[in-house]
């Protein structure tokens, strides 16, 4: 049952959402790939204008709720980029360092979690697997298709769960 008295929640995916990961996509496509070097470049990532705007006016009315498919290690640069970038501030779900599942399963695994208590008036992100998932599970989805598709971080986020 969903607390009506809290603002509802709008759920933002990261990468290629809110960030350009263009610059650090050469890191997955070789063998073996460079997870190290992939995300220690991060904190460079340029933001994307119409995520960010769509996060922007989606505080108006809701609470911001960040789900990415990135490591926990990552989160002390993650929290400094979406401060740098203006982003609304709010709370950061992140994959566990070790957990090699595929975005999909993690990531529809914790909106059902935070729906069991809130709203979540809608969930932003790149990945067409978590939209299809998440759709089937009844929540309102908004496609992130403003980054240009990478074959190797697809790859990466189903076989490997690691983004």
């Amino acid at each position: 049952m969903t607390d009506s008295s809290k603002r509802p929640l709008a759920v933002f995916d990261l990468d290629n959402t809110l960030a350009d990961t263009a610059h650090r996509q050469h890191f997955l496509e070789s063998r073996p790939r460079d997870w190290d070097a992939f995300f220690a470049a991060a904190p460079q990532d340029p933001p994307i204008a119409e995520g960010v705007a769509l996060a922007v006016e989606s505080a108006r009315a809701c609470e911001v709720v960040y789900l990415t498919g990135r490591p926990e290690r990552c989160r002390r640069d993650t929290l400094e980029w979406l401060a740098a970038h203006g982003l609304p501030k709010g709370r950061v779900h992140m994959r566990r360092d070790a957990d090699r599942r595929p975005a999909r399963f993690t990531k529809l695994e914790i909106l059902r979690r935070l729906a069991r208590d809130r709203e979540v008036r809608v969930v932003v992100d790149d990945d067409e697997l978590v939209c299809d998932d998440a759709e089937r599970a009844g929540f309102t989805v908004v496609r992130a298709r403003w980054a240009a598709e990478s074959a190797a971080l697809h790859e990466a986020q189903e076989r490997e769960g690691r983004t």
